[in-house]
């Protein structure tokens, strides 16, 4: 580990775990190939309000995440990257953007990008991962029945204390 680099918690590493789990999840699920088709390169979509530069290391843990599983980002996926910079105005045309390629998953990246990416699509699988409720936000319905296209990760919400106990 680089001496500028702080260890991170394992929750960090539980979080990309699931998160990478779920996109790859919905990335092979539908898979039907016939022996002789060409392999199809699916698309992630990657959506944020803030800059690639706030936190590399997310980014960075999302890619050897798929690499692990034998996804490597310009071989056999395609990672679709779009960030607002800091100007959360802008996540609306970002998503629509995403809609727009045609993406196989959106990944969102902490809040606002996940309710951008719901308004945006409600065929689109999205995958969240949020430090607040994501029912008191309207992401989804409730924890045990999500609804929708749309499912992901709250690190923390006060209905799962009870239940990571």
């Amino acid at each position: 580990m680089p001496p500028t680099m702080a260890p991170h918690p394992p929750a960090v590493t539980a979080r990309k775990a699931f998160i990478i789990s779920l996109v790859l999840g919905f990335l092979v699920a539908p898979i039907m190939v016939e022996a002789q088709a060409p392999a199809k390169v699916h698309r992630i979509g990657f959506l944020s309000a803030r800059p690639p530069t706030d936190n590399p290391y997310f980014l960075e843990s999302f890619r050897q995440g798929l690499r692990e599983l034998g996804y490597v980002e310009g071989q056999n996926i395609a990672i679709e990257y779009r960030f607002a910079e800091g100007r959360p105005e802008r996540l609306p045309a970002l998503a629509a953007d995403l809609v727009r390629l045609k993406v196989d998953v959106i990944v969102t990246a902490g809040p606002p990008a996940p309710e951008a990416a719901k308004q945006a699509t409600g065929t689109i699988p999205i995958v969240f991962a949020v430090a607040a409720d994501p029912v008191a936000v309207g992401l989804v319905g409730s924890l045990a029945r999500p609804g929708g296209n749309i499912t992901g990760l709250a690190s923390i919400s006060p209905e799962l204390i009870g239940k990571q106990l």
